[in-house]
């Protein structure tokens, strides 16, 4: 014990804790730092004149013509300074994570967030651009790639509604007559690029983006697109090529410019929010993964597990297990598509799910239904309502509206569900046989969400309907 104390006390060293993250810092030249979350590279605070070429592209490309900038992801501020210097009078900067901006206020040596025409906003990047009314000349998608996900019921990270198709039209909506969309980073993939490219074209009516790739260390691009694009020179830009890197060379560059051809690739969307897979797919490394756990979870229980007591198996429970499960994620997403991806959204969800699991309890301690075939009826009514309605159709602009109208699609079902669960489990005459077997069924639905990477996470509502029918 007192080993593991001293380990744990020399693990905090120099730590910060964040709602998402444990964050670490390094020193980085010059005159800065590096920031590592959870043990991984994740940002530098530097002097902006030392950022990689792309933050400044699109003030090289248009000069000093912009006046009110909105950066999505801000984080320690090295967009925010270059904002400043370039003269934009009036700069919103959004951050999900409050610790990193506080990070940024006391040490970033520009100190960006200390000047007066900076207004900080701590939330999600998507839930912002839902709800604000102003309009901007200048959007950036600033770097926005966590490293962590939403919650372990899902395979959502936290900026995953942030790049979706559905996201970069509803920035288009907020940008003026004489605006531009700017996303830059360092992407890894010629695919990644392309598909972002071509999903950035989508969104402002197939008109060709902009794009600037980079190479010689690393694989980064910059893409724009906008109706300023249209006050760019007549041929100062063509259409998309590429050069090789010149051999040997670790900085930096140039390697590909020009308005890129737009394709049919699988854009990501509000219901299948993977900008980080080529296509809808089911991944070898989950199927492997899956398979393995699976196989020791069936090895074991039939090793162990008394002769007698498997034969008492209870298939009803095992099957609301899987239902249930596959649910709850749906819940957690359509929170997240409407309310953000923050850390105190989650742990509403969370407190309402469980609220509903403890009303509907209750409702079954006073009330004794003799024909639960009804709830059953009233849950696949939902449901398929879920299914009819698209991500998109619930994001209204009032957010009380929006919240009933969520709470209605997404709560009801899990009372409901959770009605016909304890009318079960109160009936059962081997209430460990029944909770054993609702806990299997819970882990075949927690693996069955992976399949929201080939249907999308709307679908995912058919197997929820199948396991309750069975």
């Amino acid at each position: 014990l007192l080993a593991c104390l001293i380990e744990v006390m020399r693990l905090q060293t120099g730590a910060y804790w964040s709602p998402y993250y444990k964050i670490t810092l390094r020193p980085a030249h010059p005159n800065g730092y590096a920031v590592d979350v959870n043990g991984i590279s994740h940002q530098t605070m530097t002097d902006w004149r030392y950022k990689e070429p792309f933050y400044q592209l699109v003030y090289k490309t248009f000069g000093k013509t912009f006046h009110h900038a909105l950066i999505l992801g801000a984080g320690t501020g090295s967009d925010v300074a270059i904002a400043e210097a370039y003269g934009i009078n009036s700069i919103t900067a959004v951050e999900i994570d409050p610790t990193i901006q506080q990070l940024g206020v006391s040490l970033n040596p520009n100190h960006p967030y200390q000047d007066p025409r900076v207004h900080v906003v701590i939330n999600d990047g998507r839930s912002f651009l839902q709800n604000t009314t102003d309009h901007f000349d200048l959007i950036i998608f600033a770097l926005p790639d966590s490293l962590t996900l939403t919650s372990s019921q899902t395979s959502l990270r936290l900026e995953s509604f942030l790049l979706t198709q559905d996201a970069l039209e509803a920035a288009h909506s907020h940008l003026t007559s004489n605006g531009v969309v700017v996303l830059y980073n360092y992407y890894r993939e010629q695919w990644l690029i392309e598909k972002l490219a071509d999903m950035v074209g989508h969104a402002f009516n197939n008109q060709q983006p902009l794009v600037t790739s980079y190479g010689g260390w690393g694989r980064a691009a910059t893409i724009m697109d906008g109706p300023r694009l249209a006050t760019l020179p007549p041929g100062q830009f063509g259409p998309y090529h590429e050069t090789a890197p010149a051999p040997g060379v670790t900085k930096l560059g140039v390697v590909g410019q020009g308005f890129f051809p737009l394709n049919s690739i699988t854009p990501a969307t509000d219901d299948w929010p993977f900008l980080y897979l080529q296509d809808r797919s089911f991944p070898m490394i989950y199927i492997l993964g899956l398979g393995m756990v699976a196989l020791f979870a069936l090895a074991g229980t039939l090793t162990l597990a008394p002769r007698k007591t498997l034969r008492r198996f209870d298939g009803h429970m095992f099957f609301l297990g899987v239902a249930f499960m596959l649910l709850e994620v749906k819940s957690i997403t359509t929170f997240s598509l409407l309310f953000g991806n923050t850390w105190l959204v989650n742990s509403l969800v969370f407190f309402a799910i469980l609220s509903s699991v403890l009303l509907a309890i209750l409702v079954n301690r006073y009330f004794k239904f003799k024909r639960i075939g009804i709830f059953y009826l009233l849950l696949f009514a939902v449901l398929v309502l879920n299914i009819v309605l698209p991500p998109e159709a619930l994001l209204l602009g009032n957010p009380v509206a929006r919240y009933v109208l969520a709470s209605i699609l997404a709560f009801t079902p899990v009372f409901l569900a959770n009605i016909i669960f304890t009318n079960s489990f109160r009936d059962s005459e081997t209430a460990d046989i029944a909770f054993a077997s609702n806990l299997l069924g819970i882990m075949v639905g927690g693996g069955m969400e992976y399949f929201s990477m080939l249907i999308g996470y709307r679908m995912l509502l058919v197997p929820v309907i199948i396991f309750y029918a069975c």
